[in-house]
C-alpha cells in the first residue's frame, strides 16, 4: 500500500492561507470539484471520488482519527463507470455519507497541499506528505510540522476526523 503522513486543519482565513501556500508552492494551484461517496466498511474507509476534469477513483484508506500528523495507508483504483459502481457498492455495503468540495491542489516537493471549501462545513487545509517505500513515518511527520509552521497552522486548528464524520456530527 502507498503511505502518507497527513494533517487536516480548519481555516479561519482561506485567502490568507492561500497566499502563504502560493509563496512556497512549486507551481500554481489546480482547481478541482469533487464529490466523495463513502461506503460502510470495518476498520477503514472506502470512497468513490468523482471529480471534474478527471476519471473517478475508488479509494480505500486506513488512518487513525488523531488531530496531529499521522500515517495513512491507501490504495487507489481508476473507475470507468462511477454511477454503476456507486449503485453496486451502495447495495452491497451501504452509504454512510457524501462530501462535496471545491479544492485547490498544490505541490511543495513531495507534499500535496489541499485548500478545501467543503459544502456545509467550511474551509480547511490538508497536507499529505508522500512516504517512500520503507521510509519511516517520523520523517513525514517532521516535514508536515515544518510546513505547518510555514503556513501558520497551529495545533488548535487541527482536526482528527474525516469530513464525512464531521458532516455526520452536524458541524
Amino acid at each position: 500500500m502507498a503511505r502518507n503522513v497527513e494533517i487536516k486543519a480548519r481555516l479561519r482565513d482561506l485567502e490568507a492561507t492561500r497566499r502563504l501556500v502560493e509563496a512556497i508552492a512549486d507551481g500554481p494551484g489546480q482547481p478541482v470539484e469533487q464529490s466523495d461517496t463513502f461506503f460502510r466498511v470495518a476498520g477503514a474507509r472506502l470512497k468513490l471520488r468523482e471529480r471534474s476534469g478527471a476519471d473517478a477513483e475508488l479509494i480505500y484508506y486506513r488512518r487513525a482519527d488523531a488531530p496531529g500528523p499521522k500515517a495513512s495507508e491507501y490504495e487507489i483504483a481508476p473507475v470507468r463507470d462511477a454511477a454503476a459502481l456507486r449503485k453496486l457498492l451502495a447495495a452491497a455495503l451501504g452509504v454512510i455519507g457524501r462530501v462535496v468540495k471545491r479544492r485547490l491542489v498544490y505541490r511543495v516537493g513531495r507534499t500535496r497541499i489541499h485548500l478545501d471549501e467543503v459544502q456545509d462545513l467550511g474551509s480547511f487545509l490538508e497536507l499529505e506528505v508522500e512516504l517512500a517505500n520503507g521510509e519511516p513515518a517520523d520523517l513525514g511527520v517532521r516535514e508536515a510540522k515544518r510546513l505547518m509552521g510555514a503556513l501558520q497552522i497551529g495545533e488548535d486548528a487541527l482536526i482528527a476526523q474525516a469530513y464525512v464524520d464531521l458532516l455526520a456530527r452536524g458541524r
